[in-house]
């Protein structure tokens, strides 16, 4: 007895030979313009380092404000990029804050935290960099989510 083929469950497995993507998979253009999002504000920071990086803003804030309607993916990974970024550069102003009102004494607190904090912000980058690249939506850790 043979089971008519409508009735038969797709396979779960990944090395079966069907070829199409999955069905919520965002497109390679969608994953190109996440990834870029992301990797804006690393370049956005590099380029304008001497003026406190406050361009780690402008890449995902352009990228999210001509994308946003017309790709949901952009949309999200944008967003979440300006997000973090907006919470890193509040952090690095309470850094600075804690350094001025203490009249410098805070400097021994601020320098190793704001070492620490950078290099946790150049790793996530990459790693959402990277996951927004494979299709994944990626959420950075203690990010206040003021864009939503």
């Amino acid at each position: 007895m043979s089971v008519p083929p409508e009735s038969v469950e797709p396979s779960s497995d990944p090395s079966s030979s069907d070829p199409r993507p999955p069905s919520d998979m965002p497109s390679a253009e969608e994953r190109q313009w996440a990834m870029l999002a992301h990797l804006s504000a690393l370049l956005g920071t590099l380029v304008t380092g001497a003026w406190f990086g406050i361009g780690c803003f402008l890449g995902p804030l352009i990228i999210w404000l001509i994308k946003k309607e017309t790709m949901p993916f952009v949309d999200d990974q944008a967003k979440e990029a300006l997000n973090f970024n907006i919470t890193m550069a509040i952090i690095a102003v309470v850094l600075l804050l804690i350094t001025v009102l203490t009249l410098g004494i805070g400097i021994i607190l601020a320098v190793p935290a704001g070492i620490i904090i950078g290099i946790a912000w150049l790793v996530l980058v990459i790693m959402a960099t990277i996951k927004s690249n494979e299709g994944e939506r990626y959420r950075y850790p203690f990010c206040l989510r003021l864009i939503k």
